[in-house]
């Protein structure tokens, strides 16, 4: 398939997700039963952003001109992809990157989300049946020329042995901080509410810690957080959130809460689901040194990220600041 027919496609393909058809509607319905953690309308949220920021044929062609794509791809490597299931269709990017390459791939899903993407690998199989070629979906990745695996610190030791001889891009846990500076607006605050909370921040790209200057009040937080309230109906949102409050007293820890969601202070950027960490800083510019720059997503807050943008990442937004597209292209097999 030439380069423009990828793009084309892709495009037909956002247009069908955008169309809510019966059979589409009915996918999305057996992917939230399949995981409890996918709410409807974080799917919706989630198949919404693939469909504006990337399945656009003006957003594609942009992305792909800053890159030395030939318009049919001479050597195909075949990629073996291993995908997480925290977020849905979070390895979509990495399915788009393949694909949009000229490469062949080789898909293992994971078990926590693997219904949406075999439904819309097999619309692309009916649409255009010479992307059979190109995109496989299988439970054993053997025999490829390279690999593209997201996982935990744990199965990423296993991914470097497994894969040391082969071009790899081998991704980790990662997670989102923000950085206030008391001057928020509640718009500012709400939209902040959306990107620690959005898929119960499940998400590397969730702000679990938060950075303040001495004598932060966050009353206003914790109010925008109650825009969220409604995951106590959720029963394992409310398991999480129960179990890490008695964390809390039974340990004599200070705490701060609006019966869904604590704020407590801790110098780990990683929090329990219900929980949000937070530091005091008092030099912005020496933050740096402080965080752990290793496991962070994204920064979140005036001069980075954009307060409500965490969850909203755009083609160039490469997990782990990985160039996915460069790494691809230099593939020649």
């Amino acid at each position: 398939m030439k380069l423009a027919e990828r793009i084309d496609l892709l495009s037909e393909l956002g247009r069908y997700m955008a169309e809510k058809t019966p059979d589409w509607q009915k996918v999305k319905a057996e992917a939230s039963e399949t995981n409890p953690w996918f709410m409807t309308a974080f799917i919706d949220k989630a198949v919404d952003n693939i469909i504006e920021q990337y399945l656009s044929a003006e957003n594609l062609l942009l992305w792909t001109s800053q890159y030395n794509l030939p318009e049919r791809q001479p050597n195909p490597q075949k990629i073996g992809l291993i995908m997480a299931g925290n977020v849905p269709l979070v390895g979509f990017h990495d399915f788009l990157c393949v694909f949009i390459s000229g490469h062949k791939q080789k898909i293992k899903m994971s078990s926590k989300d693997n219904v949406m993407l075999k439904h819309l690998v097999e619309w692309l199989y009916i649409k255009a049946p010479e992307t059979k070629e190109y995109i496989e979906l299988a439970e054993m990745l053997k025999n490829c020329d390279a690999y593209i695996a997201t996982g935990s610190n744990n199965s990423a030791r296993y991914f470097e042995q497994y894969f040391e001889r082969f071009p790899h891009i081998i991704r980790r846990n990662k997670t989102s901080v923000a950085i206030l500076d008391g001057t928020e607006t509640t718009d500012e605050l709400d939209k902040l509410a959306d990107d620690i909370q959005l898929y119960f921040g499940l998400g590397c790209r969730n702000v679990t810690q938060l950075f303040v200057p001495p004598a932060y009040d966050f009353v206003p937080l914790l109010q925008a957080l109650r825009k969220y309230s409604y995951f106590t109906d959720e029963h394992k949102y409310k398991h999480n959130f129960d179990y890490n409050l008695t964390i809390q007293i039974m340990n004599n820890r200070f705490y701060m809460s609006n019966d869904a969601v604590l704020l407590t202070e801790n110098a780990s950027p990683f929090s329990p689901i219900g929980q949000v960490h937070y530091q005091f800083y008092t030099d912005k510019d020496k933050l740096t040194e402080i965080v752990d720059l290793e496991k962070v997503q994204c920064f979140v807050g005036k001069g980075f990220t954009p307060f409500g943008a965490a969850q909203s990442p755009t083609l160039k937004d490469y997990a782990d600041g990985i160039d996915t597209m460069e790494f691809l292209c230099a593939l020649k097999g």
